[in-house]
C-alpha cells in the first residue's frame, strides 16, 4: 500500500498482535491509534471508509464513521462464525457492504429483505489473486537440494510472538523426523519484515520465497491461518499446529466455537489436514502425522492431494480486488449515506 502512495500512520509490525492475552501490553497504543483516526474522520470526512479485517479496531472505526455519516465497505468481515456474534448485526447496521472471502460466511449474517442493513456479499478470497510463478527448481538449486530429496517446509508464522511459541516445536518435530527419514532436507519459510534474528531458534536453511518453497517441498508443517489455505492451493500435504498464550487458549476455549482449527478445513467442511493445539502439539505427535505425507508412495499422501485440490473450488473465482472495487464504487455513487442510529 505505501509504494502504491498511501499515507500510513502505523506500520504492519505494530498492528500484527494476536489473542487476547497478547494485545493486552498493546492497548495504549490501539486506544491513541483510535483515538487519532476517529480525529481524522471528524475533521476531514473521507468520502469512504474501507476497513480491512482487523476488526477490534476496525468495528469501532466503522461505527464512528458511520455516525459522521461516512459510507462504509467492510473488506474481510469479522469471524463471527468463530465467536461473538453479535457482531454481525452489529456491522451490518454500520457498512453499506461486507465483503467476506469463504463462502460459508454469508450464512452468519442478517439477510433484511427490508433493504435495511449492509449488503452481503462473497468476493472471493484474495489469495486466489496471487499470479506470480515459483521457481521450486531455482530454489533447490539456490539451497543446494538435489532432485528427489525428501524436503519437509517449516512455516511457524509471520509475527513475532507466532515465532516465539512455535519454534521449539517445529524444531523438535523437524529433527525427529529427521531421525526418521535419512537424507529429509528442512527449509523455513522466512518473512521479509522480521529480522533473521528472530529465526535463531529454528537451525535450518531459509527461504523468502514461500511460494516457490511450497512448490518445492513434499510436506509441510504450517502454522494455523490463512497460510493452511496457501498451502492448500499449492496443492502441498501439510499438518497444522498453533501454541497460544495459556490465558488465550483458556479464553478461546470458553468463547469460539468452531469443529476445526485451520482455515484449510472450515473451508472443505471436514478434517482433510491433522491439526495440533496446545498440548496436543507435541514434536512425537507431529511427526507422526507428518512422516506419511513425506512418502511419495504413500496412500495417505495421495488421498491428502486429492482433497487439497478440491478446496481451491470451494474459493471461488479469481477477481475479489475487482468486486470490492465495485463495491466501492457503487457507495460512492449512493452519495452520502444517512446517518445510522446506534
Amino acid at each position: 500500500m505505501e509504494a502504491e502512495g498511501v499515507r500510513l500512520i502505523a506500520s504492519v509490525e505494530d498492528l500484527a498482535v494476536m489473542g487476547f492475552a497478547e494485545v493486552v501490553p498493546r492497548l495504549r497504543f490501539f486506544r491513541r491509534l483510535e483515538r487519532r483516526v476517529a480525529g481524522m474522520l471528524l475533521r476531514e470526512p473521507p468520502d469512504i471508509v474501507l476497513p480491512i479485517g482487523f476488526p477490534g479496531l476496525n468495528l469501532r472505526i466503522a461505527r464512528r464513521a458511520s455516525q459522521l455519516a461516512v459510507p462504509v465497505v467492510y473488506y474481510i468481515g469479522p469471524q463471527v462464525w468463530a465467536w461473538r456474534p453479535s457482531r454481525a448485526r452489529r456491522l451490518s447496521r454500520d457498512a453499506e457492504s461486507i465483503a467476506l472471502i469463504l463462502p460459508f460466511e454469508a450464512a452468519h449474517y442478517p439477510n433484511r429483505p427490508d433493504g435495511r442493513g449492509a449488503r452481503i456479499e462473497f468476493v472471493g478470497h484474495p489469495l486466489l489473486e496471487d499470479d506470480s510463478r515459483p521457481d521450486p527448481a531455482g530454489l533447490a538449486a539456490q539451497l543446494g537440494i538435489a532432485p528427489g530429496t525428501a524436503v519437509l517446509a517449516l512455516l511457524p508464522g509471520s509475527r513475532h510472538q507466532e515465532l516465539r511459541r512455535h519454534a521449539a516445536l517445529f524444531r523438535e518435530s523437524a529433527h525427529e523426523l529427521q531421525s526418521r527419514i535419512p537424507g529429509l532436507v528442512v527449509v523455513v519459510s522466512r518473512v521479509a519484515s522480521i529480522s533473521a534474528s528472530a529465526y535463531e531458534g529454528l537451525p535450518f536453511p531459509h527461504a523468502d520465497d514461500t511460494a516457490s518453497l511450497m512448490a518445492l517441498a513434499t510436506a509441510g508443517l504450517v502454522k494455523s491461518g490463512t497460510c493452511t489455505l496457501e498451502a492448500a492451493l499449492a496443492g502441498m500435504p501439510f499438518a497444522v499446529a498453533y501454541v497460544a498464550h495459556p490465558a488465550t487458549f483458556a479464553l478461546a476455549r470458553r468463547l469460539v466455537r468452531v469443529p476445526h482449527l485451520a482455515l484449510a478445513n472450515l473451508v472443505a467442511g471436514r478434517r482433510v489436514v491433522p491439526e495440533f493445539l496446545q498440548r496436543e502439539a507435541t514434536p512425537e505427535a507431529v511427526a507422526d502425522a507428518l512422516e506419511p505425507l513425506l512418502d511419495p508412495s504413500s496412500a495417505v499422501r495421495g488421498q491428502m492431494v486429492a482433497d487439497l485440490a478440491t478446496i481451491r473450488t470451494e474459493l471461488g473465482p479469481p477477481g475479489a480486488a475487482a468486486r470490492v472495487a465495485e463495491l466501492v464504487g457503487e457507495a460512492l455513487a449512493g452519495g452520502s449515506a444517512t446517518a445510522r442510529s446506534p
